[in-house]
């Protein structure tokens, strides 16, 4: 209920610089760990409820709209200085290709990481057990279903190497 209330209170604030330093406070307050001078435009989505404890964002960092968390059981962890753009989506969650009677698909859970620097642009879909590592850049629009290399562009779906960005 904790959750829900903050959240939809977040989501709901007028937008403004002001608001811009009171939203973490109140995504803090739904259970999320988010550190300091993060910026969330919001508004978020997070499945299932009680799902905000299974989300930590670190410094500097930055999402903006509509970024969507699937956190059931497992994680996911936003390093420092990470730009996210709009229409993210953080999945957690795969589930089988089989239908079995009474039972459905199944489904298990991965954590998904997103290391320092990155930057991940609009419409992005991070799906289950991916790292993202320091200083990658994810093309707008690319479904990232494999591990990507430190310094890397990728993009596509599925995301494929692009090149290797300077340091």
């Amino acid at each position: 209920m904790k959750e829900s209330f903050f959240l939809f209170i977040s989501n709901h604030l007028p937008r403004s610089q002001f608001f811009e330093r009171v939203k973490p406070k109140l995504l803090r307050l739904a259970g999320m760990a988010i550190g300091t001078n993060t910026r969330v435009w919001g508004p978020l989505t997070i499945r299932p409820i009680g799902g905000a404890k299974n989300i930590s964002i670190g410094d500097h960092s930055f999402l903006n709209s509509e970024t969507r968390f699937g956190v059931p059981e497992d994680i996911v962890k936003i390093g420092n200085f990470v730009q996210i753009g709009p229409r993210v989506m953080f999945e957690t969650v795969n589930h089988g290709l089989k239908y079995v009677p009474n039972k459905g698909r199944g489904g298990w859970t991965k954590k998904i990481i997103i290391e320092d620097k990155v930057w991940i642009g609009a419409g992005c879909i991070i799906t289950q057990g991916v790292t993202i590592h320091e200083g990658a850049v994810v093309a707008s629009g690319s479904v990232v279903t494999k591990d990507v290399a430190p310094c890397t562009l990728v993009g596509g779906v599925p995301a494929k190497f692009i090149k290797k960005i300077d340091e």
